[in-house]
C-alpha cells in the first residue's frame, strides 16, 4: 500500500493539525502564546539535532551517540563557565571544538576501519554518557549564576524585539521566494520539467502565512526566541548544502548506492567523515541550547534525544537506508515530535506513557519507511 502523491505531500500538515486539535480541545492553554513560544524553543532544539542526523541518514549510516553527546558537550561548557570561571565564549568554543574532534574521529573509524556505524555510535553512546557523568561529577551544575548568566542562557531565554521579528520574517519570506525562483531558472536551463507557477506560488504563500502567524504568536508573549534563529540558520545551511553543492549530491549518491558512488569517482570516505563532522556541529549547538533551556547540566540531559531526532527524520520521509529525504520533511517531523511531547507534558501525562508514545511513533515511522521503500523498489 502507498499513498497517492498529493496525499503524501499533505500527510505531515494533516498529522500536525490532528495533534494540535486534539491537545487544544483537551487543554486550551496548548494554543496560548506562552506555551506555543515554549514549544518553539523545544522544537528548535529537536530540529537542530534532527538536521544533523538527517545528513548521517542520507548516507545510509546512523548515530546513536547524539543524545549522550548533547549532555557531554553542554556539560563541558557548563563546568568551564560555572565551576572553572572561564569566559562563556571561550568555554563554548572549547566544547564546540571537542564535539568536532569526537565526531570526526567516529566518522573516520566508521569509514576507514569499515566498522558498522551502529556499533561505533552505540559505543560512543556509552562512552560519552560515562564521560558526561565524570565531567559533572554526578552532580547538578546550575546554568544561571553570576555575570555569565545572560551570555550562556540567551540561547534559549533571549527573545527578539517585535520589530526585529517582523524584519526577520520579511527577510525569510523574500529569501524563500528568491530560492524558489532560482530553482525554477536552474531547472529550466537544464530542460527539466517545471511545477506549475500556481503550485509554486501557493506553496510560498502557505509557508509565508505560517511564518507570519508564528511571529504574531511569539510577539504576544516575549518575541521570537533566539533559539529559532539558530534552527533557521542550521536549516538554511543544510538546505543549501544538500541542494546546491556537490557535497550534498554526493550524500544522496552514497546513500543510494555506495559502491556505484565510489566507482563514479566520489570520495566516499571524505564525504561520510564530513557528514559526521557536521553532526558534531549540530550536537554542540543542541548541547548548548538543551543545557541552557534545562537551567542546569544534570545526568538526564540529552537522554533519548537521538531517538527523537531519528523519529523526526523518518516521519519527515528520510529513508533509513539512505538516499532519500528533505530538509522540509525533517523540520515537519521535528515539529510533530515536539508538539506530541509538549502536549503530553501540558496534560501531565506520566513518564511511562510518554515513553510508550515516543516508541510507538518511532515504530510506526520506521514501518512506514519500510513500506515506502519496498514499494519504490518494485517500481
Amino acid at each position: 500500500m502507498t499513498l497517492p502523491r498529493p496525499l503524501r505531500h499533505l500527510a505531515l500538515p494533516l498529522a500536525l493539525t490532528v495533534i494540535g486539535t486534539f491537545f487544544a480541545l483537551r487543554e486550551p492553554a496548548f494554543l496560548g502564546s506562552r506555551n506555543l513560544t515554549q514549544l518553539i524553543v523545544e522544537f528548535s532544539i529537536t530540529g537542530t539535532l534532527a538536521l544533523g542526523m538527517f545528513l548521517i541518514l542520507l548516507t545510509g549510516q546512523i548515530d546513536l551517540s547524539a543524545g549522550s553527546g548533547v549532555g557531554l558537550i553542554g556539560g563541558i561548557a557548563a563546568v568551564l563557565v560555572f565551576q572553572q570561571s572561564w569566559p562563556a565564549p571561550a568555554a563554548l568554543l572549547t566544547a564546540f571544538i571537542a564535539a568536532l574532534l569526537l565526531w570526526t574521529l567516529m566518522g573516520a573509524l566508521i569509514v576507514r576501519q569499515r566498522i558498522p556505524s551502529f556499533i561505533i555510535t552505540l559505543g560512543g553512546l556509552l562512552i560519552f554518557k560515562g564521560l558526561f557523568w565524570l565531567v559533572i561529577q554526578n552532580s547538578t551544575i546550575p546554568v544561571a549564576r553570576g555575570d555569565q548568566e545572560n551570555i550562556y542562557s540567551l540561547l534559549t531565554t533571549y527573545h527578539l524585539p517585535a520589530p526585529t521579528g517582523w524584519l526577520l520574517g520579511l527577510a525569510l519570506a523574500a529569501g524563500l521566494g528568491w530560492l524558489t525562483w532560482r530553482k525554477r531558472i536552474a531547472r529550466s536551463a537544464y530542460g527539466w520539467p517545471l511545477p506549475s507557477i500556481a503550485r509554486a506560488l501557493s506553496t510560498w504563500l502557505a509557508i509565508t502565512t505560517a511564518l507570519f502567524a508564528l511571529i504574531t504568536v511569539c510577539n504576544h508573549f516575549r518575541g521570537v526566541p533566539f533559539s529559532l534563529l539558530i534552527l533557521s540558520a542550521t536549516a538554511g545551511s543544510v538546505f543549501f548544502l544538500t541542494q546546491h553543492t556537490p557535497f550534498g549530491r554526493h550524500l544522496y549518491a552514497i546513500g543510494g548506492n555506495e559502491e556505484a558512488a565510489a566507482l563514479s569517482g566520489i570520495a566516499v570516505h571524505r564525504v561520510m567523515t564530513g557528514a559526521y563532522l557536521l553532526m558534531g556541529i549540530t550536537v554542540a549547538l543542541t548541547g548548548f541550547m538543551t543545557t541552557a533551556y534545562s537551567g542546569a547540566s544534570t545526568t538526564t540531559v540529552g537522554d533519548l534525544m537521538e531517538l527523537d531526532a531519528i523519529a523526526a527524520c523518518v516521519i519527515g520521509g528520510t529513508a533509513l537506508r539512505g538516499g532519500r529525504g528533505s530538509v522540509g520533511g525533517v523540520i515537519g517531523g521535528a515539529l510533530i515530535m515536539t508538539a506530541l511531547l509538549n502536549g503530553m507534558t501540558l496534560l501531565a501525562v506520566s513518564p511511562e506513557f510518554k515513553f510508550i508514545a515516543r516508541g510507538t511513533v518511532l515504530a510506526l515511522a520506521v514501518w512506514l519507511d519500510v513500506k515506502l521503500s519496498a514499494r519504490a523498489s518494485k517500481h
